[in-house]
């Protein structure tokens, strides 16, 4: 479908926490509201006991785009896949969804244990809505996809959970949707078969259908994905490039106002690279970071500043050094100016690069400063977690002449 698309427009959802009526003497009163003609707010409005799962949430996608939805647990994000599913309508707003909608959901929930594979097949793909002749047209190669040639005439409650989610995810991955919607479905199986069916999720992106990705797994994210939003107690904390949204989300890289830091003795301002963007992999990028030491001058137990480059997908910090360690001492008062250059000795992904001061006497970092981000996009490939950026020669002995 060439026009297909999905547009959310100011949507709003509201639930409610416990029960409608606990008991009777909630009931009667209810029911006398409703005759007398005051049923009390109306459905747009929240209640006693209402609260918002999704707050004013807009978002548009067309062909060829790919939008990632990231947040804490709660955050409202299966709230927002059920509302792009029909499954719930919104109190607000509106969702347009124009096309034949995919939805890798929850893969193998509609399989009945005491069928086989086989039988489950024609069963999930008629709840999905495949035509019979389309499953049968695709059988062969859901199968084979789904790596169970073996075991396809066996009844599903025999299945291993992994097998029951390779199963489900080929179904689903054959439905040929003209709107694709994931949901934490790109961990399905074993290590080979996930890298399967990311692989056969970037092929139905590359077909140019939208698609929306909700994922805790943040590299599936970003490689997959245009754009992004960040999604927190049902509102849209950022919205942008997914590489942006990502570092935001996973190395929180909002700054601290300086209020917040007012009490410490060395303020770091602003942090900026001075080629803002990405960086292939293997290749050098300078920051800039600005701050100041405020009145009183700098107190003897701050040794300086502190540089770490932490990994947006898992979180773990790749490199750390202080200005101490590089020779460099604080001024003791007034502003200063650090610059520096890395060399991005890393596999392709986000990278977040975060500022703080240590305090000797503490042991710890305080004040902590701006964050930014770098994207590194790959450069000469290579396999393991660090670019050694190796150089390779090869004489070769001149043929023997005959």
């Amino acid at each position: 479908m060439h026009n297909a698309g999905i547009e959310f427009h100011h949507v709003w959802k509201k639930f409610r926490r416990g029960e409608v009526h606990d008991s009777l003497r909630d009931l009667i009163p209810a029911m006398g509201r409703r005759l007398v003609g005051r049923a009390g707010p109306r459905r747009n409005e929240l209640q006693a006991g209402d609260f918002w799962a999704v707050r004013d949430v807009s978002f548009a996608i067309g062909a060829g785009q790919a939008l990632g939805i990231v947040g804490p647990n709660g955050a409202g994000k299966s709230t927002v896949l059920k509302i792009l599913t029909h499954i719930l309508r919104p109190n607000r707003g509106s969702c347009i969804v124009r096309g034949r909608i995919g939805a890798l959901i929850e893969v193998s929930a509609g399989f009945h244990p005491d069928l086989t594979g086989r039988e489950n097949v024609y069963l999930q793909g008629a709840i999905m809505g495949m035509p019979a002749v389309d499953i049968a047209r695709k059988f062969d190669q859901i199968v084979e996809f789904s790596g169970l040639t073996d075991f396809i005439d066996t009844p599903v409650k025999r299945y291993s959970s992994g097998m029951n989610a390779r199963l489900g995810f080929s179904i689903a991955a054959h439905l040929d949707p003209d709107v694709l919607v994931i949901d934490e479905v790109l961990a399905v199986g074993d290590f080979a078969f996930q890298t399967k069916a990311f692989g056969r999720v970037k092929e139905m992106i590359a077909s140019g259908i939208p698609v929306v990705v909700v994922s805790h797994q943040l590299d599936r994210v970003s490689e997959l994905c245009t754009e992004a939003i960040l999604l927190s107690r049902g509102q849209v904390l950022r919205q942008g490039s997914a590489a942006e949204v990502i570092a935001s989300y996973a190395l929180n890289a909002a700054q601290q106002t300086a209020e917040a830091r007012g009490h410490e003795p060395v303020l770091l301002e602003s942090l900026a690279l001075t080629a803002p963007g990405t960086v292939r992999s293997g290749e050098r990028f300078g920051l800039t970071l600005e701050g100041r030491i405020r009145d009183g001058g700098l107190p003897d137990n701050i040794e300086g500043v502190v540089l770490t480059v932490r990994s947006a997908q898992s979180g773990s910090v790749v490199f750390g050094t202080t200005t101490a360690r590089c020779g460099i001492a604080l001024p003791k008062q007034g502003a200063f100016t650090i610059t520096a250059e890395l060399q991005a000795n890393l596999p392709p992904g986000i990278y977040g690069i975060e500022t703080n001061v240590w305090d000797r006497t503490r042991g710890s970092m305080i004040g902590g400063g701006p964050s930014t981000y770098v994207e590194v996009v790959p450069g000469r490939d290579f396999d393991g977690s660090v670019q050694l950026n190796a150089t390779v020669q090869l004489d070769a002995a001149a043929p023997a002449s005959g």
